[in-house]
């Protein structure tokens, strides 16, 4: 989607948007505040057991407090509600593939594509199948959120988006909310969480179009030399995986190329990808790309997660920091809330706080009063692609038979259009999503293979982990319940999909590790490459799945010996057991929080505010490999050119929003993004260009020692062949000219967040094709920010996108002491309200991008001491 899809909804509507909009400032307290939360006094809500209280602080965060969980969740369904329904009824619609029903014909695409792949109709195969407890939580937060609804006579007393989207759909209605409206918002975490199903579609379309050698250096191995795993070989020995049974029914295969005379597999780079099998991934792609990433794309999705054991605090209790890297939107990712049994016990056993999704019940990251967890992406390969040979009889090959292909009908309703049908296919592997999108399908149709006509085509087909029924939701409830390690184990052990890292430390002095999540065991590649690494010849048995990696396989450590235990997205292991990914994040952000934390042990014990610092840090340590590189390339003999590379010579490898360091960080960013431009946009689609996350410094880091490697030659300069020198050096001159146009020719007045900046854009109404005032009614900055891409502060860009725009980035931030949970901290992007011009809305922005925190209170005490509005909930 892209966003921009939804965006499109209102551009016709451009006139009467901007009247919408300057009506609702005349009215004031009309269409603006109309929706807002009632947050003091008292409201009736039909349900109710007994009496619920509800405490907002200045921030406007909840603490509900509640005498059984019933009452709790409904309560917390009901606030929900209160603060941020839109944005659940946008994610219910996505998740359902029923976009249309709220944009209208320009949702389309996207449902097309997530009714094929069957998220919604996964969750309500899962519904029956979770605990009792789970069940009956998730009912009583819909019961919640439904009273809220109750009582609104139209839309556009909910949520202001309403109004704007009545223009051109007048006539929806909001339609009351269910349990599996909860469930299916997990399909699309694990969506945006999954694996490495980008590039092993990428590798398949260059195959033919690279040498082998090529190819390999843009996938390199993990640096373990220099950057650590998180589990070191002292700290996870794993025994031997059970041999594999031949009953798997999903696969992956070692080569995207069509099948040999033989029916076996061709290598890798044996010679190019036939015409029909490359249109077939590329409207895979193409299908692919209609899916909204609701937690967000492109470089730098992951997140940073660390705990250190009491040994190294000053308090001499654990301290536990987490700050997940999400995509960036107006309203956030997150909430924060609090979740309390007046009396806690076996029958209402929470007293939780933290960061939740609205829409989900229960808290996602945080600490009740026994234990805190934080997570980070484990990032394995839980998505691949089988290329399925089809016939006109409605077959898929199978060896050498042909066997079936399951269909089903799905009817799309179309705000103010006509029903669009869909018919969906299925091979044992997963559903097809080749044929998806007609207009992408056609546009990649080609002439016959050898002018042959054929009774068989291609399609391509998906195992996903996601797809599978698995208890989840289970899994977060005993997150929130858990009082140590092993309770903590047994809700990891249903933490199926997306597979995380999950990192713990309790009361009693105790940190910990562990990899959850459903995990797929493959056979090697006969060819020698990874598993999972190209798409897989669905006819061939030998690449299905073998089952799923058992739990007790999976890394995990226990007060580990050093009392650290750092992730984020790094190699889990140094051994290659279980088998996770190839495509993990290479390890430079984990590194450098390893690194601060020893600098900071070696002048002392840690606090809560050493860890918001490295939160903070903006060190890039893979420019330490890069600059002395550029120092002695020799520039054209002119100041113009000397003064911004001599910046480099003096600079300390932070990115600060300003100040004298942020000139020469403004200079080099502008250099790699060149280097990047110069090395591989000349070879590589458009699609695939670099975008300058870990994998491309990795690259860049190796290719550096092979000045006359094949990349460095530009291919758009005819009759040259360049190597390393000249591309470092034309990077150089392009990247001053280009900054002495965008910033002034003073290299001295270069600005980072000048360039650097974070737009926080509503996910509907927030595109450059948005009027202007609609865009300041709902949106936020752009904001100057510090970081980059692959470094602790995680404010990500895309170096080949010609923009230092901000993609995403610390999604939030907390840190929580064990020895006093009440002294924890934390910050959220943007502010707890969906509502525009709530004063919560955006109350948080500034303390985020400067990297301050507020208390995190969490006992009853400070929670009424830092109470502001007391609503009380009644049967």
């Amino acid at each position: 989607m892209p966003r921009s899809l939804l965006r499109r909804v209102v551009v016709p509507l451009a006139a009467t948007l901007v009247l919408v909009i300057v009506a609702a400032f005349v009215l004031g307290v009309g269409l603006v505040r109309r929706s807002f939360p009632q947050a003091d006094g008292e409201l009736t809500v039909a349900g109710l057991t007994s009496e619920v209280e509800v405490l907002r602080d200045d921030r406007g965060v909840t603490h509900i407090y509640a005498d059984t969980s019933e009452d709790l969740f409904m309560a917390q369904g009901f606030t929900a509600a209160q603060d941020r329904f839109f944005q659940m009824d946008l994610r219910r619609h996505v998740t359902a593939g029923r976009l249309a029903e709220l944009v209208g014909e320009p949702g389309v695409e996207t449902d097309r594509v997530i009714r094929t792949m069957g998220w919604r109709r996964v969750a309500e195969q899962e519904l029956p199948k979770l605990g009792a407890d789970t069940r009956r939580y998730l009912s009583a937060y819909t019961a919640g959120v439904n009273a809220y609804l109750t009582d609104k006579g139209s839309p556009s007393q909910v949520a202001l988006e309403y109004v704007v989207l009545g223009q051109s759909v007048p006539d929806y209605r909001i339609r009351p909310w269910d349990d599996v409206d909860s469930l299916a918002w997990l399909k699309a975490m694990a969506w945006d969480l999954r694996g490495n199903y980008t590039d092993e579609l990428a590798r398949a379309r260059l195959v033919g179009q690279l040498s082998r050698g090529q190819l390999a250096s843009l996938y390199p191995d993990y640096p373990h030399e220099t950057n650590a795993p998180i589990l070191s070989e002292d700290e996870w020995k794993p025994e031997p995986l059970p041999a594999p049974s031949d009953e798997g029914t999903r696969g992956a295969a070692p080569s995207p190329t069509a099948p040999g005379a033989d029916g076996e597999p061709d290598a890798p780079g044996g010679g190019p990808v036939p015409a029909e099998v490359a249109a077939a991934y590329d409207s895979t792609l193409g299908a692919l790309d209609a899916v909204p990433n609701l937690l967000g794309e492109g470089a730098g999705i992951g997140s940073n997660a660390w705990v250190v054991s009491g040994e190294h605090t000053e308090s001499g209790m654990p301290l536990l920091a987490n700050d997940p890297h999400l995509g960036i939107t107006q309203p956030g990712i997150w909430m924060q809330t609090g979740l309390h049994c007046r009396e806690v016990s076996a029958a209402c056993p929470f007293d939780v706080t933290g960061f939740t999704f609205a829409g989900f019940p229960g808290v996602i990251i945080g600490h009740n009063n026994d234990i805190a967890w934080g997570l980070t992406n484990l990032d394995p390969d839980v998505t691949d692609f089988y290329l399925e040979e089809t016939n006109e009889d409605g077959q898929v090959r199978r060896g050498n038979a042909w066997e079936p292909i399951e269909q089903r009908t799905e009817v799309l309703k179309v705000a103010g259009g006509e029903d669009v049908s869909l018919t969906v296919r299925e091979t044992r592997h997963g559903p097809i999503l080749s044929d998806v999108i007609d207009s992408v399908r056609a546009a990649g149709q080609t002439a016959p293979i050898n002018g042959v006509e054929s009774l068989t085509s291609y399609d391509v087909s998906m195992a996903w982990t996601g797809l599978e029924v698995t208890r989840t939701a289970d899994a977060v409830f005993q997150l929130n319940t858990a009082t140590d390690w092993d309770s903590f184990r047994d809700a990891a052990r249903k933490f199926a999909v997306p597979s995380q890292n999950l990192i713990y430390a309790d009361t009693q002095g105790n940190i910990g590790y562990q990899a959850p999540g459903l995990v797929p065991i493959r056979e090697t590649s006969t060819n020698g490459a990874p598993p999972g690494f190209y798409p897989a010849q669905g006819w061939l048995p030998a690449y299905d799945w073998k089952g799923w990696v058992p739990f007790s396989q999976m890394p995990h450590a226990f007060n580990p010996a050093d009392g650290v235990i750092v992730t984020a997205n790094q190699a889990v292991t140094e051994g290659s057991r279980p088998f996770l990914t190839t495509e993990s994040d290479k390890g430079y952000r984990a590194q450098r929080i390893a690194d601060v934390l020893a600098e900071k042990l070696a002048e002392g014990p840690l606090t809560t505010d050493d860890m918001r610092e490295i939160q903070g840090d903006t060190r890039n340590a893979f420019a330490d490999e890069l600059v002395p590189a550029l120092l002695e390339v020799e520039v054209p003999n002119s100041d113009f050119y000397r003064e911004p590379q001599q910046m480099l010579a003096d600079w300390d490898r932070t990115a600060p929003v300003d100040g004298e360091q942020s000139a020469a960080a403004m200079y080099y960013y502008a250099v790699w993004a060149n280097i990047l431009d110069l090395t591989f946009d000349d070879e590589l689609p458009a699609d695939l260009a670099a975008d300058g996350n870990s994998r491309w410094m990795l690259v860049i880091t190796n290719l550096l020692d092979r000045p006359e490697d094949d990349w460095w030659d530009d291919q758009r300069t005819a009759g040259v062949v360049e190597t390393r020198d000249e591309i470092l050096r034309q990077a150089m001159i392009n990247a001053r000219l280009d900054l002495t146009k965008r910033s002034g020719k003073d290299p001295d007045s270069w600005v980072w967040g000048e360039l650097h900046n974070v737009p926080m854009r509503h996910e509907v109404l927030g595109g450059d094709d948005i009027p202007g005032i609609v865009r300041w009614a709902f949106n936020e900055g752009p904001f100057p920010a510090p970081g980059g891409s692959s470094l602790v502060n995680a404010f990500n860009w895309e170096a080949g996108s010609n923009s230092f725009r901000v993609t995403s980035g610390p999604s939030m931030r907390m840190v929580v002491d064990l020895a006093d949970l009440d002294a924890s901290t934390w910050v959220n992007l943007g502010g707890n309200s969906g509502h525009p011009f709530h004063p919560n809305y955006n109350d948080q922005t500034s303390a985020w991008l400067a990297n301050e925190t507020f208390p995190w209170v969490h006992s009853r005490a400070a929670v009424e001491k830092d109470a502001a509005h007391t609503l009380f909930l009644r049967p």
